[in-house]
């Protein structure tokens, strides 16, 4: 309790000097220009003593465990942990706030993955030496999401790809031997068992498809599924292309056809796990995180022992999972930059992350530990997972990501919506992710 009262002290001093700072940020309009982030430009890594870490709540607990070994064995160096918001805008908001007014607060960032070119871009947070991280030891896309402009600014913290999860009962009640690699497949397959007695009132598949982050991953993973992508590996809009239709028409056709249910266009995560485990739908697009409340023997699951999991599907075979987690890095005003670099890289070690295992499902970084026979043991569907991380693509990795991802879900929620057809919700993407690129 005593450091939670910590925390929240703090918390209130951080929120008083944010909202003294809002009326100018907003004032000021747009995103900062994007400087070139260099390794010259690392700031040297001094100053020992406390320092506090900022991230979004833990519910397993694991970071905590984390966060008391240090503390117990750097007595002069403690760490306090500043709860953010579960809101991951809010988050957002909060930490680049707190880096416009050049605030002391914050030493070490939980930054979802997608921010890093952003807050590197924006100097917000600092380059990390090269022995930051065991490179060689992590799934690849996973430091490379912590890079920009070839530059380390980030440590991977955990990793995340999507996974699909389908009723394996029901598909061998309708006589399907495998779970479809294609979308295709999945129509045909969602045919059978929704003819199934014991599928009454049930529906095919759902994602998530209210106007938020969660869109923005859906509408990705379905563009980069078909072939196409949403932006070049410079960072130019590509999504008027025949492959972005053939995505986006993916979604569309799915509410139009009635294969997804109509109350979907509000579901985020959870709302996802709810209808899966309460036996609604036959598939779910989702994270691993689900595995162990869909897994629940005390009764709370109605598909325990029911389900499995495979890749997501594609067009033409298995699809493209987006890359998700999460990278920490450390403030450039913050005094001890040396206690929260070896922080960060106790808590980012592969013992740390094995430890963490015990307590928590969230994906690590380190390939081996999808492979180690006890993590394996407790979750089945890890090798499952490192073949959906090793394809995985980022999300579009540009320095302004809040006004990128917000174009990319109002035009595609226009378009499963039907505000728009799919050609001018298209059309005006690229217009968008053109001018917001140009500046």
């Amino acid at each position: 309790m005593r450091q939670r009262s910590r925390t929240w002290q703090t918390l209130l001093t951080t929120t008083a000097l944010v909202t003294a700072a809002a009326v100018s940020l907003t004032a000021c309009g747009g995103s900062a220009p994007e400087p070139k982030a260099t390794a010259n430009a690392a700031a040297a890594f001094e100053g020992k003593g406390p320092i506090n870490y900022v991230s979004n709540r833990d519910a397993s607990g694991a970071a905590n465990k984390s966060i008391e070994e240090w503390n117990a064995a750097h007595p002069d160096e403690k760490v306090t942990f500043i709860e953010l918001p579960d809101s991951a805008d809010q988050q957002r908001q909060q930490l680049i706030q707190n880096a416009q007014i050049k605030s002391d607060t914050f030493s070490v960032l939980n930054l979802d993955v997608v921010w890093t070119s952003e807050f590197a871009a924006n100097k917000w947070i600092i380059p990390l030496p090269e022995d930051a991280v065991p490179a060689d030891q992590m799934i690849p896309a996973t430091v490379n999401a912590a890079t920009y402009r070839d530059t380390l600014f980030g440590a991977p913290y955990y990793t995340d790809g999507a996974l699909f999860y389908f009723r394996s009962d029901l598909l061998k009640a309708a006589g399907i031997a495998a779970p479809p690699k294609t979308w295709d497949e999945m129509k045909a397959a969602c045919a059978k068992i929704l003819a199934l007695p014991e599928a009454a009132g049930m529906s095919c598949y759902t994602g998530q498809f209210d106007k938020n982050e969660a869109l923005t991953v859906n509408f990705s993973e379905a563009v980069t599924s078909a072939g196409g992508s949403v932006v070049d590996a410079e960072g130019k809009p590509t999504v008027n292309t025949a492959e972005a239709k053939k995505g986006l028409n993916l979604l569309v056709d799915g509410f139009k056809d009635g294969m997804f249910p109509s109350d979907a266009i509000t579901y985020l995560e959870e709302q996802g796990r709810r209808a899966f485990q309460d036996g609604k739908v036959v598939f779910l697009r989702n994270w691993p995180f689900l595995y162990a409340s869909l897994s629940a023997t005390d009764g709370s699951s109605k598909v325990a022992g029911k389900f499995d999991i495979t890749s997501i599907p594609g067009t033409d075979g298995p699809g493209v999972s987006t890359l998700g987690g999460r990278n920490l890095a450390v403030s450039p005003f913050t005094a001890n930059k040396a206690t929260a670099l070896e922080f960060i890289k106790f808590f980012t070690s592969q013992e740390q992350a094995q430890k963490r295992l015990a307590l928590s499902s969230r994906a690590p970084a380190y390939a081996s530990l999808y492979e180690d026979p006890a993590v394996v043991a407790k979750r089945p569907f890890f090798p499952t997972l490192l073949e959906s991380l090793n394809n995985a693509k980022p999300r579009p990795k540009v320095v302004q990501y809040g006004a990128t991802t917000k174009a990319i879900q109002e035009e595609a929620y226009a378009a499963i919506t039907g505000e728009k057809d799919t050609d001018t919700a298209l059309t005006d993407m690229q217009a968008k992710l053109e001018e917001i690129s140009a500046k």
